[in-house]
This record gives structure tokens, sequence and C-alpha cells, in this order.
């Protein structure tokens, strides 16, 4: 995640540590190797919660992907009763958006869009996805009823977007490395476009590839307000199960 001695500038540099959030992460069983999609989520997100991170669900194919994320934040929430999600949908047509939050709001502490996976040919052919325009996305931000985010800008054209849509939270993500639209990393990305991007949303966040305290640190410069963490969690979880996301949590400064 370096972008070398230039990723400290001083006017962007708040002092505040960024909040660290579980990335969204589904298909637990031909993506991680996880003998149970169901029981995948219960584990993971508790595992997170007693860590200290903060949660976030995902959504796939079939349907009970995201509908076992939910049930597992229900169940999270015997132990965390305050604790939430930043729940995000895949760019499916409007009307199934709209259904998916409907499904998710109980356990939403934000809900959103990530416009990252249409990229993903073959996640775009299976699941019908759509590239987004700003006005589909409008009018996303207006039924949500819950702080909106658009998680998976990496061109451009996404910064554009952004800049028409005024979400409360922007998330610079290129899908775990899996989007191949442009060349470069999201240290890259925050560094040509950080300062932009907090100009027209609430929050900046980032996604893929922090992997360090100092990767951190280099993100609080830009003025992001939270990392999101996925394989390393995973890795950890697979590994050693809440003691192990317990040290990936320890490592990377705690949190917020």
């Amino acid at each position: 995640f370096s972008v070398g001695k230039e990723a400290t500038p001083a006017e962007n540099c708040n002092g505040e540590f960024p909040a660290l959030r579980l990335a969204p992460m589904t298909g637990a069983v031909e993506n991680v190797g996880y003998p149970d999609e169901r029981a995948f989520y219960y584990d993971l997100l508790m595992a997170a919660a007693t860590a200290g991170f903060r949660l976030a669900l995902g959504d796939g194919t079939p349907d009970e992907k995201l509908l076992y994320g939910i049930e597992a934040m229900k169940a999270t929430r015997q132990f965390y009763p305050d604790i939430q999600a930043a729940v995000f949908i895949k760019p499916y047509a409007n009307e199934k958006i709209f259904e998916r939050m409907e499904w998710a709001r109980e356990v939403a502490e934000f809900l959103g869009v990530d416009i990252d996976s249409y990229n993903i040919v073959t996640m775009r052919n299976k699941a019908k996805l759509e590239k987004k325009t700003a006005t589909q996305l409008k009018e996303l931000k207006q039924k949500a009823e819950k702080p909106f985010m658009i998680k998976g800008l990496f061109t451009p054209e996404d910064v554009e977007l952004v800049r028409e849509v005024k979400p409360d939270v922007a998330i610079i993500s290129n899908h775990g490395g899996r989007i191949e639209t442009v060349r470069g990393s999201t240290a890259e990305f925050l560094k040509n476009y950080g300062k932009e991007l907090r100009s027209n949303c609430g929050q900046l966040w980032v996604d893929s590839g922090l992997r360090t305290r100092k990767d951190i640190l280099t993100a609080a410069r830009f003025g992001v307000k939270e990392v999101m963490i996925g394989r390393p969690i995973v890795t950890a979880l697979c590994r050693d199960g809440v003691k192990g996301v317990k040290k990936v949590a320890e490592n990377l400064g705690g949190n917020s």
C-alpha cells in the first residue's frame, strides 16, 4: 500500500487513526474452502466483532449468501446488541437492490452498492449485474433510508460518479486486487483522487491491499476514516480462530 515519501501531505493529516472494518466477503465454500456457507458467516462475524472490528456484509448468487449473512448478524447481536453492519449489494437492476435493502435494513448501519463487481466478467454474467449510472445511484441513495455507500472506486469515471451522486461514504477498492480495469494500487488511486473524493462525500474509506499499521497510517494522512480488512482476517480465522483474528487487530493497531 506504500506510495512513497509523497504520502505525507500535512494538509490532509487529521491525526485520527482510522477505524478498522471487516471487508464484505461471501462464497465461503468456493473462495475460502470453508466446509459450510452458513457457518462461515457466523464464525467470521463473531470473531471480527470479538476482536473489535466493525462489521460488513456482502451478497452474491444464490440469495442465501446475503440471507445467511443477515442471519449471522442477528445472532452476533445477541452478544453485541448495538453492533450493525455496512451492507454492500451488488449492482443488480435497481428493483432487485431495493428488495435486498429491505432484507438487510434491520442489521444495517450503512447500505450501499459494490459497483466494481460489475468489472469481474464471470460475476457480471452469472448475477446479471449492471454498470450503474449516476441517475440510478441517486435513486438508490434516495431509497436507502440509511447512509448510502458507493464501493469500488478505481477509475476516473468512478470519481465522476461520486461527484454527481455525493454519497455518504465513498470507498476506494479494486475488489481485493481482482479488478483489471486499470493498473495500479488503491494507494496510488488514493494519492491521485483522495482529495477530490473527500470533497464530494461524507466519509472516505479504503479497501484492498492494506496489511500493516504503516498502511493504515498512510491512509489516515489522506483523510481516510475507515480501512476495510478482508484476507488477513479470513486467513487468521481459518488458521487460529478468534485468537488469530484478535492478533490481526493488535498488529494493525487496534480499533475505535
